[in-house]
């Protein structure tokens, strides 16, 4: 299984415990394998250009829906396309969360849109690389509020999620399960979130909307193999996924970790792929091109 993004990010943290229970349920196991970099494209294109036979399966973050359309608006040659790959299952569907250093100045969302606002440019954001899923709801905020940060990518949450408990950098916009640990032991600060409604492991933290920026963005995981994969390998993938997303294990680990399973089946989670990519487009194409 290729995670395209180092170990303590969103996609691994989702990984380890379906690719634990999948096995089991396959009888063999399943080997996680990193493959960071390029805001998680390499990995994607490696899995996307992978012999279509099974062996070879991928946990994506929804920047894959992201990265094909913003090599076109940067005018580049396709890293990969979403035609190559074949949505199996979606396992965890998380907004995003706004967090800065528990020693921040900043004790509410209010404080820091106005210093970010009265400062262009003063302050940074950590994320997991250009256009990915800790990038794009940062720039969604930024056009909202008319503010501007400077942008710091990193390769993935885990180690932006280090830069910013080391003073590195000032926020980052990331998966509850990348910060909730931290958020509990008093080390870092939860301002706001993405979602449509407040999130049960963090029932305290408001939505972007309650507080006036109307902004939603999900970051959710799902399971793809390379398009081309036999029906009868995919039916045995849904089986296995399936299996995962009930097994008791791998559902006390997620939640232990700040998030939960939202599964959706093969035919579901294709038609939700599709959705969420042309949603995106348009985000992306807002966007623009980024440094």
């Amino acid at each position: 299984m290729i995670v395209p993004f180092p170990p303590g990010g969103v996609a691994d943290i989702a990984a380890r415990p379906i690719a634990e229970a999948m096995g089991r349920y396959l009888k063999q196991p399943i080997v996680i394998e990193n493959r960071s970099g390029a805001g998680g494209g390499i990995g994607m294109a490696a899995a996307a250009k992978a012999k279509p036979d099974g062996y070879t399966i991928m946990m994506a973050l929804s920047s894959v829906v992201v990265l094909p359309e913003a090599d076109v608006v940067l005018k580049r040659p396709p890293m990969f396309k979403l035609s190559q790959l074949k949505p199996i299952a979606r396992f965890t569907a998380d907004p995003v969360v706004l967090v800065v250093p528990a020693n921040s100045p900043w004790k509410d969302f209010k404080q820091f849109e106005a210093a970010v606002k009265a400062n262009p440019g003063k302050y940074t954001f950590g994320s997991s690389g250009n256009y990915g899923t800790m990038h794009v709801p940062v720039e969604q905020f930024k056009a909202a509020t008319q503010s501007y940060m400077l942008h710091i990518p990193y390769t993935g949450a885990g180690p932006a999620v280090v830069a910013l408990m080391g003073g590195q950098v000032d926020m980052v916009a990331t998966g509850p399960s990348t910060v909730a640990t931290n958020i509990q032991a008093g080390k870092l600060r939860a301002l706001a979130q993405w979602g449509e409604k407040r999130i049960p492991t963090l029932p305290n933290v408001p939505t972007m909307k309650e507080l006036g920026v109307p902004v939603t963005y999900t970051q959710w995981t799902g399971i793809f193999t390379p398009a081309g994969t036999p029906d009868a390998v995919v039916a045995k993938l849904r089986e296995a996924s399936k299996f995962a997303a009930a097994d008791a294990s791998a559902v006390h680990a997620l939640e232990s970790a700040g998030t939960y399973i939202q599964f959706l089946d093969t035919p579901e989670f294709e038609k939700f792929v599709q959705q969420d990519a042309a949603t995106m487009a348009k985000v992306v194409q807002r966007i623009g091109k980024v440094q």
